[in-house]
């Protein structure tokens, strides 16, 4: 699986009400005040839409389904189109249903996809710190509409990706963008929230 596969399948959003606020002008206070309004949210469940674009392939790959998302590292993905599958993080742990086949990995055997898995988790979960220990992170725009670029710190991981872009309005995330260095890239746009 290619590694922004890994991070696509983890990326889940979250919406909740809340009042417009302008971010102060102090370096580092947006994206403070982002990661303390994602923080405060613990669950979301919501539809996706995946587009991706692999030099190898003649047009975009695209599917279609749900998103599961219990704080602090449960993250699930359902894809429903255009065959079902599931995949389940939780506790370091990934499990891949596809039809009756079941396969559970360890997180702590794949280390090199650890850094895609922290991305989306520790944006979730308002982590700064996992997110900077594995990226350089930059916060543009207000936190009514924002977009966070996340730029791989690790030498290994920056000569496979590019950046990694998040964009949303206050704790709604809505698109998430991997753009991979040899071209390949995948987006995930987020849509109407369910019921849990």
């Amino acid at each position: 699986m290619k590694p922004g596969g890994w991070l696509l399948c983890c990326a889940l959003a979250a919406a909740a009400p809340g009042a417009a606020q302008a971010v102060d002008a102090q370096p580092g206070a947006g994206l403070d005040q982002l990661l303390q309004l994602l923080a405060a949210r613990r669950h979301g469940h919501v539809t996706f839409s995946e587009v991706q674009q692999l030099a190898v392939l003649d047009r975009p790959l695209q599917s279609s389904g749900e998103l599961v998302y219990d704080a602090p590292d449960h993250l699930e993905k359902r894809t429903l189109q255009p065959r079902p599958e599931t995949l389940i993080l939780e506790r370091g742990v990934l499990t891949v249903q596809r039809g009756a086949r079941k396969r559970v990995l360890s997180l702590r055997d794949y280390p090199q996809i650890v850094p895609f898995v922290e991305s989306i988790r520790a944006t979730l979960a308002g982590d700064r710190a996992s997110l900077e220990r594995y990226f350089t992170v930059s916060f543009s725009g207000s936190l009514d509409q924002w977009t966070l670029e996340l730029v791989p710190a690790d030498a290994q991981l920056a000569h496979t990706v590019r950046d990694i872009r998040i964009a949303g309005e206050r704790d709604e995330l809505h698109t998430m963008e991997i753009r991979q260095t040899d071209g390949d890239a995948s987006t995930l746009t987020i849509g109407a929230a369910l019921n849990p």
